[in-house]
């Protein structure tokens, strides 16, 4: 009885088997990993979680924590061997009551009890063993004698005459204890594996579990990111393009209107000029008198009635253009790849990558605030150590960290400048000479600005921005593996240039400063 209460303390609720990795809730109760794991996922998407046995709610989905003494005693229980069961096999001689038996007798073919046992006869040919209900089956069924003996070659039971004149002369014989334990022996090793395989698999079920943790943390973090991508960041990113598209919109349209209306007032001052002219030459049409109309001046410049070769060309530019409202389009595009591109990085890249600057590799012309996130051109000559790392020709700084695998991004306020560089290159670009400026060389990739105009720079080939590139902090995006640097202009957010290429060296962080400060 007591071994059945244990084994009911030992059940899954779930499954009604004995626990296999036992995992507890907060509220105390206990259940097979796979059990709860799939109890809960059941549950997913319904608003809660509950305890399958007490239904205590949960407002997250709760965590799982082994309870590694249950498992013990659950393994425990297992390998232990099973109690001797009662036989169900009944004295013989016990005619008025059912009497459990100890012993049967082989020679009596009898079963018996306690009391019947102590008065049996104790002669040799009354040979006793386990009760069993098949007593014949431990005589040998030839000479009549009890099995004593095994036969390995045959895998029979035989007695002793069998091995002395029997058809079992000669073979390979074991004594039935010899051939239990060798067979226990083998069952045991083979027990042993199997618990190990058992461990093994529990093991490997354990890892799973693990790592389906690990993606349903992912998954939730990547649900959060989402919720506030797309509820947040996605709808100010959307109207900041709406308020960009239609700025540049009403600003095309007035300038469209400018253009028209002045035309327009030159053609209204054209003709009132031809209005003039078609009523003095309808008075001198109306003339009767010849002498009169003679005398009148050459009228010559009166038939000239063509249009200003400045004004035609202006009329049909704006009716062939349109008035470039089609540059709405160009607007819009990139800055719907700019609003993708931020939420697709945002599911990866958590926040903003927090860089210094590295003063060992700075100009002595370049200032390096206190802060290490600031360089400004510096009026004076710093003084610094002369070496090897430094630039000595252009006032560049390199960043702190390099970057040889992952997607990170960067950004870079340069209100304070009109005249910079800023990308990325190998640490092996030259520190002197005309090959040292970013850009210049096919170890390091830039953007370049001079003045209103922007360009990116890659080994001396130029490429020209468009114009109007207005903002004061720009962006850099690196993807290692996909060979990608991208460079956009926030607020507004614009797309301006994308660099590809197959990286072989670890990335730096390059900033060239020739007038003003640019800040991370």
């Amino acid at each position: 009885m007591a071994s059945s209460d244990l084994r009911a303390e030992l059940n899954c609720p779930v499954c009604l088997n004995i626990y296999m990795i036992p995992i507890t809730l907060s509220c105390g109760h206990n259940f097979c990993r796979i059990c709860i794991d799939r109890a809960l996922d059941t549950q997913e998407g319904s608003g809660g979680y509950s305890c399958p046995q007490c239904r205590r709610k949960f407002r997250e989905r709760p965590p799982l924590e082994r309870n590694i003494a249950l498992h013990n005693i659950a393994q425990h229980f297992l390998s232990a061997p099973p109690p001797d069961p009662e036989t169900g096999i009944s004295c013989t001689y016990c005619i008025q009551a059912s009497v459990p038996a100890v012993k049967s007798c082989l020679h009596c073919k009898a079963s018996l009890c306690d009391d019947h046992l102590r008065v049996h006869t104790r002669s040799p040919e009354h040979i006793l063993c386990d009760p069993t209900t098949t007593p014949e089956n431990r005589i040998c069924s030839v000479h009549k004698i009890i099995l004593e003996y095994y036969c390995t070659e045959d895998s029979a039971f035989i007695c002793v005459s069998c091995i002395t004149f029997g058809e079992h002369q000669g073979h390979q014989v074991e004594t039935l204890e010899v051939a239990f334990i060798k067979k226990k022996e083998k069952l045991m090793s083979l027990l042993e594996k199997l618990i190990t395989k058992r461990q093994n698999t529990e093991e490997t079920v354990s890892s799973l579990q693990e790592h389906k943790g690990r993606v349903q943390g992912k998954a939730d973090g990547i649900t959060q990111r989402f919720d506030f991508l797309f509820k947040r960041h996605l709808a100010m990113l959307l109207e900041t393009l709406e308020k960009e598209v239609l700025s540049y919109l009403c600003k095309q349209k007035e300038q469209v209107f400018s253009l028209v209306n002045d035309l327009i007032q030159q053609y209204e001052m054209k003709m009132e000029e031809l209005s003039r002219k078609i009523d003095h030459l309808k008075r001198l049409c109306a003339m009767t008198d010849p002498l009169t109309l003679l005398q009148e001046p050459n009228s010559g410049d009166l038939c000239d009635t063509e249009d200003g070769d400045e004004c035609r060309e202006r009329h049909d530019k704006l009716l062939l253009d349109g008035g470039d409202l089609a540059g709405v389009s160009h607007i819009f595009s990139t800055g719907l790849s700019y609003t993708i591109t931020s939420i697709i990085l945002g599911i990866y890249i958590q926040e903003v990558l927090d860089l210094l600057l590295d003063e060992d590799t700075a100009h002595n012309g370049v200032c390096i605030l206190y802060d290490k996130k600031t360089a400004a051109r510096s009026g004076t000559h710093h003084n610094r150590p002369d070496i090897e790392g430094r630039f000595m020709k252009y006032y560049q700084v390199l960043g702190t960290r390099s970057f040889s695998s992952g997607r990170q991004y960067w950004e870079v306020d340069v209100h304070g400048s009109s005249k910079w560089r800023i990308g990325v290159c190998y640490a092996s670009i030259a520190r002197d000479g005309d090959n040292s400026l970013i850009g210049s060389n096919d170890v390091s990739w830039s953007l370049y600005r001079r003045g209103e105009d922007y360009m990116a720079i890659h080994d001396m080939d130029e490429t020209k921005l468009p114009d109007n590139i207005l903002g004061n902090h720009v962006r850099v995006y690196l993807d290692y593996e996909a060979g990608q640097i991208s460079f956009y202009m926030c607020y507004p957010n614009r797309h301006l240039h994308t660099f590809t290429a197959t990286f072989t060296e670890p990335l730096y962080a390059v900033f060239c400063v020739e007038e003003g400060c640019v800040k991370i």
